[in-house]
């Protein structure tokens, strides 16, 4: 299940850099969840031609992370909303505690 979910993270910021061939197979496997073999026979490739692509799309996203690290920010900037957040429940006065959960909020509609 972590797989996929790293794979979904990775495609939702690195995606749109793929060719649209490879957006549309890998879109198959990650969010359709087809088999191999479905794929294959839908595309009128073979089983290893699938998994190929797959496997070098996604070293190809892993290496843009690697580069430019937008998934690490993004995890980072959520953890410090939330932290944010947390912290503005700590506050006693309800005035100040509320305009840090809304910049917290209007933080994490931007991600």
């Amino acid at each position: 299940m972590e797989q996929i979910v790293e794979q979904g993270m990775l495609y939702d910021f690195y995606g749109p850099l793929l060719t649209k061939h490879q957006q549309e197979i890998y879109e198959l496997v990650v969010y359709q969840n087809l088999s191999l073999n479905e794929i294959a026979e839908q595309n009128g490739i073979s089983k290893q031609a699938v998994s190929d692509l797959v496997r070098r799309a996604t070293a190809q996203m892993q290496g843009y992370e690697k580069s430019l690290g937008m998934i690490e920010r993004f995890r980072r900037i959520r953890k410090s909303c939330r932290r944010l957040s947390e912290e503005a429940e700590k506050l006693r006065d309800e005035q100040e505690a509320e305009t840090f959960r809304k910049i917290a909020d209007e933080i994490r509609k931007e991600l």
